[in-house]
């Protein structure tokens, strides 16, 4: 005599931890799937992640607005091509209060342990004031990009005057009229400088090493444009798609090791500098050595044209050591400031777990990882049932919005939580034969990105290999992940 299938729980408890895009994609797109037994964890005061961390002045997106949000979600009226912060923590705002996502949510709530007990087929979550919550699922949105990193200089707290992090701006320190330090020249720093050099009586920028900048065209949208858009959803969506299709055309270009395609965007950035600095001297030092891709490509129309202005000097003499008044480089200098602004992008968290996750049999996800991150499609690892990573190993794109990748990874585990609840299972968890399978060819196609042509960037683990970004067009990401397939998991029932 055959067993009745048990019947779906009506107490399905999903845990979501983090707040930011992916969190908050997650759970809406469970509310639209009628399964609103979900809690979202967040260790801030606030929601929106990166958006609400990062308010330093320029601070904006380097994706156009209306592919760096979500696509269930448009919005008509982003005043600019490139959204600024405020206007993106503004949406995600509105987002949440449209969805009634406060009822969910638990702000200052810090994950700080997670252990999976086997015989219930569920997770236990500890925060930081020992409470504990029990879920079914982890949706983890914690992001890669969250804990600011601060370099390891000689004498770095012995500097007397300000210092500050661009993703932790003190807006109660005043630049107006002050020596001003920025250490880093990446994807803040092309924001910041042209940003405040009008306003402080001298600005000197530490290079280490110079990067790609091509033009940005950012561009204000009409009011007339916006009342466009909200009439006519179906031409916003077309403005999407053509943005989303440029950049996977020019994806080639930024992330195979292929010269003779890399240098027709190396020419076009050179064509900028040109057209931005006329001291020849000045551009032989803003001038990268190394292949287009191989670091982050940033996008700015001001940011080397900021090098003209009188008040902003650039220094590439290495620094030695941080000192009471300034900034000492190898050649001796002493730079005098009242400032340090640290330019110096953040501790990347997606080839280590975010706090202790203790997967079957107690094995740590940092054990599980020794060798290297790697997760299946990003999204699950052997080893540990029911938990879904957003944004994990391998899943970056190195040319286009965020996004796209996030909304497979949310339908995927979206569709492992359905067959979970329709069918009363225990547990679903990838098999190593198929993580390793995929995460094989990962690795071989590796061999082919620019990211691995020879330069240094926080791409590469310290053994050179890539556990960050995904090494393909984002459309074949999506295709790839976004349905879930029950074959590839080894399923366990009550």
């Amino acid at each position: 005599m055959t067993q009745p299938r048990p019947q779906p729980s009506v107490d399905f408890p999903i845990a979501i931890i983090g707040a930011g895009f992916a969190g908050i994609g997650a759970a809406i797109q469970l509310e639209k799937a009628g399964i609103d037994s979900y809690t979202i964890f967040e260790r801030a005061g606030e929601i929106g992640g990166t958006w609400r961390d990062n308010t330093y002045p320029g601070a904006a997106c380097d994706v156009p607005s209306h592919v760096y949000s979500f696509s269930f979600e448009p919005n008509p009226s982003w005043s600019r091509t490139f959204a600024e912060s405020g206007e993106i923590q503004q949406y995600l705002l509105d987002v949440v209060e449209k969805w009634r996502l406060r009822e969910r949510l638990r702000l200052d709530t810090e994950i700080v342990e997670a252990r999976f007990d086997a015989a219930e087929g569920a997770w236990h979550l500890t925060t930081g004031d020992d409470e504990t919550f029990t879920a079914r699922v982890v949706i983890s949105g914690v992001g890669g990009l969250v804990d600011p990193s601060w370099p390891d200089i000689k004498g770095l707290h012995s500097f007397t005057g300000e210092k500050m992090h661009t993703a932790r701006w003190d807006h109660d320190y005043d630049l107006t009229g002050k020596r001003v330090a920025v250490i880093g020249t990446g994807a803040s720093a092309v924001q910041v400088v042209p940003a405040i050099a009008p306003q402080v009586e001298k600005l000197t920028v530490f290079q280490r090493t110079p990067a790609w900048v091509v033009p940005k065209r950012d561009r204000r949208y009409g009011e007339e444009r916006k009342r466009f858009y909200a009439r006519h959803p179906l031409a916003l969506r077309a403005s999407r798609a053509l943005k989303y299709g440029l950049s996977e055309l020019f994806g080639p270009m930024i992330f195979l090791d292929a010269p003779r395609l890399s240098a027709i965007g190396e020419k076009g950035s050179l064509a900028h500098l040109r057209s931005s600095v006329r001291d020849p001297e000045l551009r032989a030092k803003l001038t990268p050595d190394f292949q287009l891709g191989c670091k982050r490509i940033l996008i700015s129309d001001d940011y080397w044209s900021s090098f003209e202005r009188e008040n902003v000097e650039l220094v590439t003499d290495p620094i030695e050591e941080i000192k009471g008044q300034g900034i000492q480089t190898r050649d001796g200098t002493l730079h005098e400031v009242d400032a340090i602004v640290f330019a110096t992008g953040f501790t990347v968290n997606i080839v280590t777990a975010p706090f202790p996750v203790k997967g079957r049999g107690g094995r740590t996800l940092d054990e599980a990882w020794a060798d290297g991150a790697v997760a299946y499609k990003g999204m699950s690892v052997h080893g540990f049932p029911n938990w879904f990573i957003l944004m994990g190993p391998n899943t970056g794109p190195g040319h286009t919005s965020v996004l796209v990748f996030t909304e497979a990874q949310i339908h995927h585990a979206i569709e492992a939580i359905r067959k979970m609840r329709e069918e009363g299972l225990k547990s679903v968890e990838v098999r190593q034969d198929v993580q390793d399978r995929y995460n094989e060819g990962i690795q071989r196609r590796m061999k082919h990105m620019v990211w691995t042509s020879g330069c240094n960037s926080w791409y590469l683990s310290e053994d050179g290999t890539n556990h960050s970004l995904y090494p393909g067009f984002a459309a074949e990401y999506v295709l790839r992940a976004r349905r879930f397939k029950p074959s590839d998991y080894e399923i366990t029932r009550f």
